[in-house]
């Protein structure tokens, strides 16, 4: 992976990370980040860390729709959950995957509230 930038001020750690061929995407992770805490916050204290990989699916080709993101989500002494999405720019695809990703907790996690976890 080309860029990381990780952030440990909080709970949940949120980890970035861009492939080669995405170039010029100075503040991308702050922005991304700063998204993610306010979209997942409320799940914050239930996740060890959040891991986004942004990539262009077809390089210099360019095309609609042409950056993918993956957001893995960690929960505390759970498996992995992730949601993907494809989107003209990285911070669309960023957006909707985040609310893939929200619909995702609000499954794991509702299902272990029911069953006392």
């Amino acid at each position: 992976m080309a860029q990381q930038q990780r952030s440990t001020r909080r709970l949940m750690d949120i980890q970035f990370n861009t492939d080669n061929s995405l170039t010029h995407v100075s503040g991308v992770a702050e922005r991304v980040e700063a998204h993610l805490r306010e979209r997942l916050g409320r799940f914050e204290e239930r996740l060890t860390r959040l891991e986004v990989h942004v990539g262009d699916t077809n390089g210099p080709k360019g095309g609609p729709e042409d950056i993918a993101c993956t957001i893995e989500a960690r929960p505390r002494g759970g498996a992995p959950l992730s949601a993907s999405a494809e989107a003209a720019d990285v911070d669309a695809a960023v957006r909707s995957a985040s609310s893939k990703l929200v619909t995702v907790l609000d499954r794991h996690f509702g299902k272990s509230d029911r069953h006392g976890r």
